[in-house]
């Protein structure tokens, strides 16, 4: 494992070093050591980062902002990457907005709007980098990112580059072909629709005005828990409703507590553990079958230790 750091930073990889507490980079505030990270600021270095750990037998997780994942308590035994600022640039060609990996979400929204773009505005409020939210294709008001996207640059994890078109990317609700491949993101293109700059900022700050209201912004969490999918919320409303329906606002176990604001969001109410979280997950899945006949599935991923990603449900079930 330490041949593998000794070489990257010998190939000049950028933010590489030993042992990186993982719950530094993770919105809700948890998880142990990575043997080995990286924040490579160039695809090449990334290219490099895939190739070294396949050549070192190492496993290999790729991160953005930690938003949307749980690291666990014994952290990962292998190699993790981190796509962050140095992935952060955006330029506007006319209707084209094209978008590094790791951009700042909101940021990235606000630059359309000020362009007056339209077509990703519903992101306004989502906390995250670019490359995950694609991944996912993520959203809010039931959207995916993915309607809006053109095409997008991945390193595979053979380390070649490739240039998927949206058809490629196989966008689903919650899911793009990204997903099973484990490619990585490095740049994302879009087309969108020019519309008057009042009317979009209008729509923007009607979004955030709900997420104000609906979700507990201020708190260690991972955003919603639970996947809403078509069906669950077309015969029981959305899972924030089905678990507060279900009486469990306020349930604590350890330093994991689901939310009072949104039934929906699990927060650190501190010294919360991987462990903690995944039994609050467990009881709120339990109890919902039990009562509603719903069987929740998780948005939010766990980490195995070692680098593997499975939604969270899998492992608590």
């Amino acid at each position: 494992m330490h041949d593998l750091a000794s070489r990257l930073i010998t190939d000049d990889v950028n933010g590489v070093r030993r042992d990186e507490i993982l719950a530094r980079h993770s919105s809700w505030g948890i998880g142990g050591a990575a043997d080995i990270f990286a924040e490579p600021t160039t695809p090449d270095q990334i290219s490099l980062c895939v190739r070294r750990a396949a050549e070192h037998g190492v496993p290999l997780l790729v991160i953005g902002h930690g938003t949307n994942i749980l690291f666990p308590d014994e952290g990962v035994r292998g190699l993790v990457v981190k796509i962050g600022s140095g992935f952060g640039d955006a330029f506007v060609r006319g209707t084209t907005v094209v978008a590094s990996a790791g951009i700042w979400v909101p940021g990235l929204a606000r630059l359309a709007v000020r362009r007056g773009l339209s077509g990703i505005e519903h992101t306004i409020g989502i906390p995250g980098t670019l490359g995950g939210l694609v991944v996912m294709n993520g959203g809010s008001r039931r959207q995916g990112i993915g309607s809006a996207v053109r095409r997008v640059v991945v390193i595979e994890r053979s380390g070649d580059l490739k240039t998927l078109d949206q058809a490629e990317c196989e966008f689903a609700y919650r899911s793009s072909v990204l997903q099973r491949t484990g490619a990585i993101v490095c740049s994302v293109e879009f087309e969108l629709t020019p519309l008057p700059v009042a009317e979009i900022r209008s729509l923007c700050l009607e979004i955030l005005r709900d997420r104000r209201h609906k979700f507990p912004r201020k708190e260690r969490s991972c955003g919603s828990v639970f996947l809403s999918t078509p069906s669950i919320y077309a015969d029981h409303g959305p899972p924030g409703r089905i678990i507060e329906n279900a009486g469990l606002k306020g349930f604590r176990i350890g330093g994991a507590e689901v939310s009072v604001h949104h039934a929906n969001f699990v927060l650190n109410k501190g010294g919360a553990s991987a462990k903690d979280v995944l039994l609050v997950i467990r009881h709120i899945r339990d109890v919902v079958e039990d009562r509603f006949g719903v069987a929740l599935q998780c948005e939010v991923k766990k980490v195995l230790e070692n680098g593997s990603i499975v939604p969270a449900h899998t492992v608590v079930s």
